[in-house]
């Protein structure tokens, strides 16, 4: 039975020659299921690895109890000097966190690029902070230092460019990098001077180094404290809440969207396997007539049409590689209502999922017409009846 499927089999797969244009019918469909479904999927990958990447596991942030972002959470000067002091907290930096509306570069749309204001702790505390381009801005000035990602997405966020902010115009003075996580997407500036600009006397947040062993003790203190409504959350928690949403709905879409696909793309393989049946019912009527069971006749067509499928995989799964890792575009960051700018990444494990998928679908179509093939009536077909 072996040597009879794989004689089989190296006959349908010899005869692929004959029916390059009608087998590329599989490939093409199964390869665009696959492309977009990757493609999709290295979407919400790359947005939730901007904020996941940029957690560090001794790094925390202190917002108000009951605060599900740094937008509505608030911190008083009293209340930081209270929280620095705690055992087991080393550095605490006092943020403040805005948006501002900025038209984007490729539409002109306005959208919310974030703008954080600092204090000088911010920076030992984010070690990967790196400037790239001009120079950090000076502490009591109007001068910010931007993300490259905001750079490249939104107008006017260019070196020794001005962006107008209520009463007063911030100066773009340096670039920086982050390991290319969130901060990479917001201004930078003075806390003190950003919070004299929007009239805020209180905080956002508190970005904390800390010892990650004693979280619950200074949770726990904080809960003592009647001076204090506010909980630690460790950054890996705080952004993996923050990319839940966004990334959850950008892979339910691209689920939906290869599911629709994917249906055309298994009609399309039925059409062609079954035409393919149909152009070799005799041969296999005769292979029949010869003394070939059926079982190696459906294994030999289920072998073609999941090597068609393998192959529109890897072509779908390759093209998502090469058009789209990498690729950068920004998204609206539900939990903070700003635009958060990321790269696509298409990871060795969205690729095999694409290529499970393509073999997945051929199997579907390529069974009905294997059974066909088998159970197709010899007499009949060699009468040419």
């Amino acid at each position: 039975m072996i040597a009879q499927t794989l004689e089989i089999t190296r006959f349908n797969l010899l005869g692929l020659k004959s029916r390059l244009y009608s087998s590329l019918v599989i490939v093409v469909g199964i390869g665009a299921v696959v492309s977009v479904l990757v493609s999709i999927l290295a979407m919400g990958n790359g947005f939730r690895a901007s904020l996941v990447d940029a957690a560090r596991a001794d790094r925390a942030l202190v917002l108000r109890a009951g605060s599900d972002g740094e937008m509505n959470s608030s911190v008083s000067i009293e209340q930081a000097a209270i929280i620095s002091q705690m055992e087991g907290v080393f550095e605490t930096s006092t943020e403040l966190f805005a948006v501002m509306d900025v038209p984007k570069r490729d539409n002109n749309a306005i959208a919310n690029l974030p703008l954080r204001g600092v204090s000088a702790e911010a920076f030992s505390i984010r070690p990967e902070i790196n400037m790239i381009a001009g120079r950090p801005f000076e502490w009591g000035t109007s001068e910010v230092i931007a993300g490259v990602k905001a750079s490249a997405e939104f107008q006017g966020v260019d070196l020794r460019s001005e962006l107008p902010m209520r009463d007063m115009q911030l100066s773009i003075v340096g670039l920086f990098e982050s390991d290319g996580g969130i901060y990479e997407s917001e201004i930078w500036g003075d806390v003190r001077t950003l919070q004299g600009a929007m009239r805020r006397p209180d905080f956002t947040s508190l970005r904390v180094r800390f010892d990650p062993s004693m979280i619950d003790a200074l949770n726990q203190r904080l809960e003592d404290d009647k001076r204090l409504q506010h909980s630690f959350l460790p950054e890996s928690e705080f952004y993996a809440q923050q990319s839940e949403s966004t990334s959850g709905l950008i892979t339910v879409f691209g689920y939906i969207v290869a599911s629709i696909m994917a249906v055309g793309a298994i009609f399309g393989a039925l059409n062609t396997m079954y035409s393919a049946v149909s152009v070799r019912a005799r041969e296999i009527a005769t292979l029949r007539a010869l003394g070939f069971a059926a079982l190696p006749v459906v294994i030999s067509v289920m072998i073609e049409a999941l090597a068609l499928a393998l192959a529109g995989g890897i072509v779908g799964a390759g093209s998502a590689y090469l058009l789209f890792n990498g690729y950068t575009a920004s998204t609206l960051n539900q939990s903070s209502f700003s635009q958060v700018a990321f790269d696509f990444a298409v990871t060795p494990e969205l690729m095999t999922l694409g290529v499970t998928w393509a073999i997945t679908l051929g199997f579907v179509g390529g069974l009905l017409p294997a059974l066909q093939a088998a159970r197709m009536p010899i007499v009949q077909v060699l009468r040419g009846e």
